[in-house]
């Protein structure tokens, strides 16, 4: 079998395809990618690990897929494409760009904008409570993350909108080489008005320094710790991709999970103090990153199977999420799954920096969804998933309560 995730059917249900090649052909290669799918637990986390023989840097591969990607990114994303982000380097570059962002990110800082975040559900509920319907990511995940980013960055309020098109559109992107024209003109055209935004705030913050991360990052960079005014665009512009689709599809994915699960859901909801184990096994069953690439940096072997130095890798973080011999019962959703080292955040030094984030809006959204929307059921049944195979999420979801 050949791994397609282009064909609609895997596209929507990308799951039978990731059991069968974790039984029957582990170690893929795939003549469309031109690069090796990795499906099962232990060599994904194996790879992800080992920094020194597999590199984050797409430049080191060899392979047209990921070279097509580069040079549309640097013809696409210009200023934000000129530097690398902590997302694609490795060691020491690595290290010193998430130790610039990291303090915005840890589980202490986090926990002190639970207050906000709860403050940004219920008004985004306040809304539409009393029609009885929603579109649940429209009217929650979507603008949930845009929000809590851009007052993390320090953007205006009434910026917002833009900013958060501005993000969807360059995301949109990230789908492989099968994007349509006009959806790399518009992330184009978004990137380029995203970067003279940014470069006035970066300007305005300059002169008047505030409490928020892009005052943060200039101090940085003024400190003499190197990072660069491209590599400051870059981060800017890896915090608010990164963490704007990903949660928004954290939180559809996994509404649409437990409405698939009523059993699930009530349990939930009669319980609000499982929302934690809730939301990492939402994160193991429909992650919102299916996977991630490296790059091998030396021939070696990887279950009798030959990887050349520069070949990509695949690895399929949501099949491993689904491996019955790190899993029990992997195919059926638990909420009190305790045994849950999933990797939906990825795995070692590249592990999601917005991961305490990701969780607490993700935590707060689901439970407050519960909470205060009694009958919550599904209208219709033709949903549409999104059109990237690498980001999965919904691109609505009706619901009546």
């Amino acid at each position: 079998m050949q791994y397609n995730p282009f064909i609609p059917s895997v596209h929507a249900d990308p799951y039978p395809v990731f059991r069968a090649l974790r039984a029957e052909d582990p170690v893929h290669w795939s003549d469309l990618f031109e690069a090796w799918i990795l499906t099962r637990y232990d060599d994904i986390v194996s790879v992800l690990e080992d920094e020194s023989r597999f590199s984050a840097d797409r430049r080191q591969s060899r392979n047209r897929f990921a070279r097509e990607l580069l040079r549309r990114e640097e013809e696409l994303q210009g200023p934000f494409a000129r530097a690398q982000t902590m997302l694609t380097s490795d060691p020491p570059k690595h290290t010193r760009l998430r130790g610039l962002v990291s303090k915005a990110f840890t589980p202490r800082a986090v926990e002190r904008l639970r207050p906000r975040i709860q403050e940004i559900v219920d008004g985004l509920l306040e809304e539409v409570v009393d029609s009885g319907r929603m579109d649940v990511i429209q009217d929650l995940a979507y603008p949930l993350p845009v929000i809590v980013i851009a007052e993390m960055l320090g953007v205006s309020p009434a910026d917002r909108g833009r900013f958060k098109e501005w993000s969807d559109n360059i995301a949109a992107t990230t789908g492989g080489p099968l994007v349509p024209a006009e959806v790399l003109e518009r992330s184009r055209q978004s990137a380029l008005e995203l970067a003279d935004y940014f470069r006035a705030v970066i300007s305005e913050r300059r002169r008047e320094p505030r409490d928020d991360l892009i005052s943060a990052l200039i101090a940085a960079e003024e400190q003499g710790q190197a990072l660069s005014e491209d590599e400051l665009m870059a981060t800017l512009i890896l915090l608010l991709v990164a963490g704007n689709e990903t949660t928004t599809n954290l939180i559809g994915n996994g509404t649409l999970a437990l409405l698939r699960h009523p059993e699930q859901m009530r349990k939930l909801r009669e319980d609000p103090s499982l929302v934690q184990t809730a939301v990492e096994e939402l994160l193991r069953y429909d992650g919102p990153v299916q996977g991630t690439g490296r790059v091998a940096m030396e021939d070696l072997e990887i279950r009798g199977k030959r990887i050349e130095k520069g070949q990509l890798v695949l690895t399929l973080l949501a099949a491993a999420d689904r491996d019955p011999e790190q899993f029990p019962n992997p195919d059926e959703l638990d909420i009190t799954r305790r045994e849950n080292r999933h990797v939906a955040f990825g795995y070692g030094i590249h592990f999601c920096l917005g991961a305490p984030l990701a969780r607490l809006e993700g935590q707060t959204a689901i439970g407050a969804l519960l909470r205060r929307c009694p009958g919550l059921r599904l209208e219709g049944s033709e949903l549409e998933w999104g059109g990237s195979f690498i980001l999965r999420g919904l691109k609505g979801l009706p619901v009546a309560f």
